[in-house]
């Protein structure tokens, strides 16, 4: 059964987690943050057709930290509460369901979890 990928507009992603998400070459939106002074950035992109997102965690030096790629997107918020900001996607692919919590401050972290329901 198909769904619908519901995102927030960029002013709610600007007002809640501080980024303007760009326009890729593909039409994708992309939030690129930088969290702490030691150079690590996330890369969050997300397209809503396809109701895919990607996250890319790369270190100062380059190095990816972490690359996921997924499809099957229902919603996607963002929120910001005391000093943490958070992206949170939800999945439903058949007949798994799952969240990914991003924290993009004050540092970042990734929780991912997909389950058979």
């Amino acid at each position: 059964m198909y769904r619908d990928f519901i995102v927030p507009d960029d002013e709610e992603v600007l007002d809640k987690i501080g980024e303007w998400p760009e326009t890729d070459e593909n039409g994708a939106r992309v939030i690129t943050c930088r969290p702490d002074d030691v150079g690590d950035v996330l890369t969050f992109s997300y397209e809503t057709l396809s109701r895919s997102v990607r996250a890319r965690w790369t270190k100062s030096n380059g190095e990816d930290v972490l690359d996921i790629y997924r499809e099957g997107a229902t919603r996607l918020t963002v929120s910001s509460a005391s000093q943490a900001k958070h992206i949170l996607i939800e999945f439903h692919m058949g007949e798994c369901a799952g969240v990914m919590e991003i924290q993009v401050s004050p540092s970042l972290s990734v929780q991912d979890r997909l389950l058979y329901v």
